[in-house]
């Protein structure tokens, strides 16, 4: 039998395992990346998510705790490297420390019929990085048929997880798109929900609709619910 979890019950310390506490920006020093490894620690966030640049040294940072190093290729510009190009530095994060790495898909491989195209260059990340992928699916740039083809061809490529968007500016992380994915996804496939998220409310709604992980950078203010109107988040 399965016991249901209450998110809306969830302490702080209960909840930031959900959460991917992100940081990736232009200009980023050394010490800002490990402040930010080190409050991935203190709120005991599911993991880092850190631009490819700062894995080796985020990784550093976390070993011995059990918290995951993620990082972002394609992005924050989606669908311009090619797919070598993503296999050859999927591969670099993963030797570097990386334990799991969330894609850009190429949206215009999937608006062009170049199906198997899109499936390889996601599938190539996988082979390349043997660790857990996330494809961000840009799922409001794509029509009823793309996305269900989206869906389809990254599963078949072999992800281990489904995201809604690769950030706020594509789209703000809503039930029914996270819902979408849900119901689509194979036996072993998650969804992780992306884009906009500043509040524990929102963050409560997206678990609740069966998101398993929130990719956010206002990770501190959801968990002690301390968000305001000023509050952003990639």
């Amino acid at each position: 039998m399965t016991t249901q979890t209450d998110f809306a019950a969830l302490t702080p310390r209960e909840l930031a395992p959900y959460i991917q506490h992100t940081r990736i920006a232009t200009g980023l020093t050394r010490d800002e990346m490990i402040a930010h490894a080190k409050e991935t620690i203190e709120y005991g966030f599911n993991a880092a998510m850190v631009p490819g640049s700062w894995v080796s040294l985020t990784a550093k940072e976390l070993e011995g705790t059990g918290i995951g190093v993620a990082s972002a290729l394609d992005f924050p510009t989606v669908g311009v490297t090619t797919p070598a190009g993503k296999a050859f530095e999927a591969e670099r994060l993963a030797e570097a420390g990386a334990t799991q790495i969330d894609m850009g898909v190429q949206v215009g491989y999937l608006k062009s019929g170049m199906f198997d195209e899109f499936r390889d260059d996601i599938a190539g990340v996988v082979r390349a990085s043997g660790v857990p992928v996330k494809v961000m699916l840009e799922l409001p740039l794509l029509s009823e048929a793309e996305k269900q083809a989206a869906v389809d061809l990254a599963m078949d490529a072999g992800v281990a997880f489904l995201k809604n968007a690769s950030s706020g500016a594509i789209e703000t992380a809503n039930r029914a798109s996270i819902r979408y994915l849900v119901e689509r996804a194979r036996p072993g496939v998650q969804v992780k929900a992306s884009g906009a998220i500043t509040n524990r409310a929102q963050a409560i709604e997206l678990l609740s609709a069966g998101a398993v992980l929130l990719g956010t950078s206002a990770g501190i203010e959801i968990v002690t619910d301390s968000s305001d109107d000023q509050t952003t988040s990639y």
